[in-house]
């Protein structure tokens, strides 16, 4: 059976494999935090797409950078994927959330079963403002302390035990999730049922920061308003619920970069996806996206900028520091 390779099924294609990636570089991490926990004598090396669940110490180490030329000497693959995430948003728009982010995969699973149950909800304009206030929120927390801090205190943060096995310590909160967090996680899921893109819209800080990033971006949905019949389903295809066709370009930072519009629209020509004024392809949002990030991992690797300085013996001493079972934690 021949699948077409439309704008969803692409989408479907892309998130499901690079959250394929992360569950297999999520295995390799688990094999590392046991030998680094002493529980295994077999040395695994920390898979560096690990880092990439590290955004704030990204951030940190980004304002870093910018004032001292000097890159993270802790998690280098953390400030690169956070780097190339940020480009992609000025090049694709938010095509990271609409096209790669695993979460995004779950919210249009989530969004597919309201669509089949019949109980999806659709917020009006004022609605949309509400819901999307708490991420902006978030942010503007996370940005006062990352960005309020000197040179000084964000390389003592960046050096301190803490921070070197700060996504060990993320590992084991999933790993044995309490009542709350699993109550937090089902809420959230039925929220996502009802409210398409839910966690998107409502509380990603992540989302927030490269949306404030792809109001940058020369790349934008464009309609015809001579060919529009008006019919709508271009709003009613967005997951974050724009107004398609009521506008000439898709300019909002909620866009995601999905495609999902271009796919509804049943007139040829009505809507397109432009690069500084000039028409792509649909699927240029997802190859590009994979096109920046696997570059900027090859880039940083070949520059030494990709795999942990910190020394094996090192990492072992911080993990038993973390378990107590060392002085000094």
């Amino acid at each position: 059976m021949r699948i077409r390779l439309s704008p969803p099924t692409l989408r479907l294609l892309a998130q499901g494999g690079f959250a394929a990636f992360l569950a297999w570089t999520c295995l390799r991490f688990l094999d590392h935090v046991r030998w680094a926990m002493g529980q295994s004598d077999m040395w695994v090396p920390k898979p560096p797409a690990v880092e990439g669940f590290l955004p704030i110490s990204a951030l940190m180490a980004a304002k870093r950078l910018a004032l001292t030329g000097e890159f993270d000497p802790i998690h280098p693959a953390g400030l690169t994927i956070f780097l190339a995430i940020i480009a992609m948003s000025l090049l694709f728009r938010k095509a990271f959330c609409g096209q790669l982010c695993p979460v995004g995969l779950a919210s249009n699973l989530l969004e597919r079963l309201g669509g089949t149950l019949g109980v999806v909800w659709r917020p009006g304009p004022i609605a949309r403002r509400i819901i999307a206030a708490p991420k902006y929120l978030l942010l503007a927390g996370f940005l006062y302390v990352a960005l309020g801090m000197g040179v000084e205190d964000i390389e003592g943060f960046l050096r301190t035990p803490y921070n070197m096995v700060a996504d060990t310590k993320m590992l084991l909160f999933f790993q044995n999730p309490n009542a709350l967090t699993l109550g937090v996680l089902g809420v959230l899921a039925a929220a996502s049922v009802v409210i398409p893109a839910f966690w998107c819209r409502a509380l990603c800080p992540y989302g927030a920061l490269l949306g404030l990033f792809s109001w940058l971006s020369p790349t934008a949905v464009t309609r015809d308003a001579g060919a529009c019949v008006a019919c709508g389903r271009c709003a009613k295809a967005c997951p974050a619920g724009l107004p398609v066709d009521g506008s000439l370009r898709v300019s909002s930072p909620e866009c995601q970069g999905c495609a999902e519009c271009l796919n509804a629209c049943p007139v040829a020509g009505c809507l397109t996806l432009r690069l500084a004024g000039r028409a792509i392809p649909w699927w240029t949002l997802a190859a590009g996206s994979l096109a920046v990030i696997v570059g900027a991992s090859v880039l940083a690797d070949a520059l030494g900028l990709w795999q942990s300085p910190i020394p094996a013996p090192m990492v072992r001493r911080m993990h038993m520091l973390m378990l107590g079972r060392l002085p000094g934690f």
